[in-house]
């Protein structure tokens, strides 16, 4: 016959079982098979947001021409960064100011359309023939919150970078994070767009937020045994009190009884 100890047993093996993760809840893409081909469909383009850190450098068959629109303001023509590139950051109103050719609104252009951009200015303006412009993206920032090993804002150098490469930053997913259900939060010149993805399938390689953007946010949401544990943390602490006032109540009624 059990005894009421016997009950507890099991009871509290019972709560171990559910706590317990299999592996359904922490493998990454179990549906993929060995040797499997996935056809990349891949339409990412970047395009600059505000805050955004970008190169220009504008050469041409002559490089003394070509040398005022490289450099710095105030910098003389033998300190013009002929052949590199001069880094800008978009401001507040989505605009780089150029040496020579002033204010060009850049916020929500491509690369290329950044590219052209400047090159019609040099020439419509008269200023060079046949220039060469090339534009990059330098590096944008990402954050990751929630359950995983090292949450932060990272800076990521280069035009773009994956879900997964960010992830491996933040050092992982704990192992109480979800990974069916992982919140990517977007903004479009303003619009923000969440989107929900799940890690443990391989339709996430071609999700459209695979790749990230400027200024992207990830979150990992805590699973079931994460929120019961603190929930059982809230539960010990309320009677851990109810414990101390009862105690403090009785030895209160004792001293009373006895005066």
């Amino acid at each position: 016959m059990y005894t009421k100890n016997n009950y507890l047993l099991l009871a509290l093996i019972g709560v171990l079982l559910a706590s317990c993760a299999s592996r359904k809840d922490i493998a990454y893409f179990q549906d993929l098979s060995s040797f499997e081909t996935m056809v990349d469909t891949d339409t990412f383009v970047p395009r600059f947001k505000v805050g955004d850190k970008m190169g220009i450098s504008i050469t041409s068959e002559d490089p003394i021409a070509s040398a005022p629109f490289n450099m710095v303001a105030g910098a003389s023509l033998g300190e013009a960064a002929i052949g590199g590139q001069m880094t800008y950051s978009v401001d507040l109103d989505g605009n780089i100011v150029l040496p020579v050719l002033g204010v060009l609104e850049v916020k929500g252009l491509s690369l290329t359309e950044v590219k052209e951009a400047i090159r019609n200015k040099l020439i419509g303006d008269g200023h060079l023939k046949d220039p060469n412009v090339h534009v990059s993206l330098k590096s944008f920032v990402v954050t990751v919150l929630g359950q995983v090993n090292s949450p932060g804002t990272f800076e990521i150098e280069g035009q773009r970078t994956t879900i997964l490469q960010v992830l491996g930053l933040a050092g992982d997913l704990t192992i109480t994070g979800r990974r069916d259900n992982v919140l990517v939060m977007r903004d479009f010149n303003g619009t923000k767009v969440s989107t929900r993805i799940d890690l443990t399938k391989k339709e996430v390689l071609n999700s459209p937020v695979y790749y990230l953007t400027q200024n992207d946010v990830i979150y990992v949401e805590p699973n079931g045994s994460e929120v019961n544990a603190s929930k059982a943390d809230s539960r010990s602490l309320v009677f851990s009190v109810a414990s101390i006032l009862l105690s403090l109540t009785t030895t209160a009624l004792v001293i009373i009884t006895r005066n």
